[in-house]
């Protein structure tokens, strides 16, 4: 039986790929045989990731994408598409948070970042991808289990992550004939500077630790081989799902 992970021959693009989460992705879609392209708003950061990838004799690139700037966006689809190249997998990772508190403090533009990076930049760069995916692909989606249990002071951050997988859903029915699969990722709490206003508060950290029935914050490599499964041929049928990876949070 041919290995059900194997992604040899293929091209996976992920967003926020510079750290945390997007990082451990990219390393295991490489592992496994993709080619992986390593996007997010500063291109250093992601020519480190994708240099680290290279130096074990698999293959990476990097380029500057920022998921909130629809003309960047265009930019990386464009380019690959005029050199002959296309996605086969599409890995939206990115997010941004740059409020926390309560809803009635929260300014109209850090709303507005909220949805454009996480609800307008996972849309647009879906549907850039899968216009390419002629042949069929995956595309994943990193929501959050604030999808279905809101955060406090994270209520705005917790509507994008819930629009993700009503997101992933609707595509996932459209883009099912055309042999294109579209599934989530649910992180429960992970140990990345995204998360560090809650992993380096010992007050919080305490709280949080006595929800999760596992009695820890996760680590961005226990959240990539969700993402593993959900792009290769081992989820053939599997579209539409959300695979919550949490400690049993919500459980």
């Amino acid at each position: 039986m041919a290995d059900l992970f194997d992604l040899t021959g293929k091209t996976a693009l992920i967003t926020g790929a510079s750290r945390g989460i997007g990082e451990a992705i990219a390393h295991l879609l490489a592992h496994y045989g993709a080619r992986v392209i390593c996007t997010s708003r500063k291109l250093d950061g992601c020519q480190s990731v994708a240099d680290a990838i290279n130096a074990k004799g698999l293959q990476a690139e990097a380029a500057a994408m920022h998921i909130g700037d629809t003309a960047a966006i265009d930019a990386v689809f464009d380019g690959l598409a005029a050199q002959g190249r296309t996605v086969d997998i599409l890995v939206n990772n990115a997010a941004a948070n740059p409020y926390y508190g309560p809803l009635l403090d929260m300014d109209l533009r850090s709303f507005e970042k909220i949805l454009e990076v996480n609800l307008r930049g996972y849309f647009y760069s879906s549907q850039r991808a899968a216009r390419q995916m002629t042949g069929g692909g995956a595309i994943v989606n990193i929501a959050s289990v604030n999808a279905e249990r809101p955060a406090p002071g994270q209520a705005a951050y917790s509507m994008t992550k819930a629009g993700i997988v009503n997101l992933t859903q609707g595509f996932a029915k459209e883009l099912a004939p055309r042999g294109i699969r579209v599934n989530a990722v649910l992180p429960g709490l992970t140990d990345t500077h995204f998360a560090s206003a809650i992993t380096q508060d010992a007050k919080l950290m305490k709280l949080m630790t006595q929800l999760i029935p596992m009695a820890r914050a996760g680590e961005p490599a226990e959240i990539a081989p969700a993402v593993l499964y959900l792009a290769s041929p081992a989820a053939s049928y599997v579209t539409g799902t959300t695979l919550t990876v949490d400690g049993g949070y919500l459980a």
